[in-house]
């Protein structure tokens, strides 16, 4: 069967082409999936909308309200770095749904990714650093609402740490959240994950693969995990104006690789989200992306 991913034409909300999030990078995506061979129709599912009940799961209910009605404060959408407009406000929408309906497919199928995703700077108050809402946290607390499962990793992997996902899942036992990223790097002041790994500015592939290698099956002992979400983040790569790492095309493979095999052999459902990434070479910045649909594709 093939890899099933999850995917909208909304995820693009239209952004100028110079701005800092490179919007463009969304379509591109599929334009490199669809020359993959993986964006099979069969493969393909569409999102609805997030309803807001899922996402005051996660999110204060008078900050949903703001998202959905298109009147978050100013200085919020300072933070987030956008305005939140109906085509924003729409792409976030959309993007948490695509997350749960891909995790509900990766519980089907053992392994599913959505085509965006990894907005896990959002806190439980309010969106920030390019993420309106938290899909990974929405997700996971929709599907402990809905008991389709007990215990939920978050494996993040994106260059900066994820400090909303720590804000909204701290108190609940049933998520783990593990972050491994730049020490340096974005948000200035961290929020304690579970666990953190923080890395030196230019941590190449050696060094980066050594210690994710060791820390995999650390993850594993501690319980038996229903599910694990990826976030994927290619903001790691040398080439990232946003990161400040250095790993190499070939190391983003091999470490995508590394997760992927580690916890399906295991026999653990694996949900891929796409995470940050914001070279100014947007085609070679989706082409990044796609790596981890390639990886996952061989354990579809």
């Amino acid at each position: 069967m093939p890899l099933q991913i999850v995917h909208h034409p909304d995820y693009d909300a239209g952004f100028a082409v110079n701005h800092r999030f490179p919007m463009s990078k969304y379509p591109l995506l599929m334009e490199a999936l669809r020359a993959r061979g993986l964006a099979m129709p069969e493969a393909l599912s569409m999102p609805e909308p997030a309803p807001a009940k899922w996402l005051k799961l996660a999110h204060a209910a008078d900050y949903v309200d703001q998202v959905l009605a298109c009147e978050v404060p100013e200085r919020i959408e300072r933070e987030i770095g956008f305005p939140v407009g109906r085509r924003v406000s729409l792409r976030a929408q959309l993007a948490t749904a695509g997350t749960v309906l891909a995790a509900r497919l990766a519980l089907k199928h053992g392994i599913a990714c959505n085509a965006a995703g990894g907005s896990h700077h959002a806190r439980r108050a309010q969106g920030a650093g390019f993420c309106t809402f938290n899909d990974v946290a929405v997700a996971s607390l929709a599907l402990l609402a809905e008991r389709a499962v007990e215990n939920i990793l978050i494996v993040d992997l994106d260059v900066h740490q994820g400090d909303g996902t720590a804000d909204i899942l701290k108190d609940e036992p049933r998520a783990f959240t593990f972050s491994m990223h730049g020490d340096r790097n974005y948000p200035a002041r961290k929020i304690a994950s579970d666990l953190d790994i923080a890395l030196p500015d230019g941590t190449g592939d050696a060094a980066y693969l050594d210690r994710l290698r060791a820390i995999l099956p650390e993850l594993s002992a501690r319980r038996r995990w229903d599910i694990v979400f990826y976030n994927a983040g290619v903001d790691v790569h040398a080439e990232d104006r946003l990161g400040r790492l250095a790993l190499s095309d070939n190391g983003l493979r091999a470490r995508d690789e590394m997760v992927i095999n580690h916890f399906r052999t295991a026999g653990v459902a694996l949900c891929g989200v796409i995470g940050g990434g914001y070279s100014t070479d947007v085609p070679a910045l989706a082409a990044r992306h796609a790596i981890l649909f390639e990886a996952a594709a061989r354990y579809a």
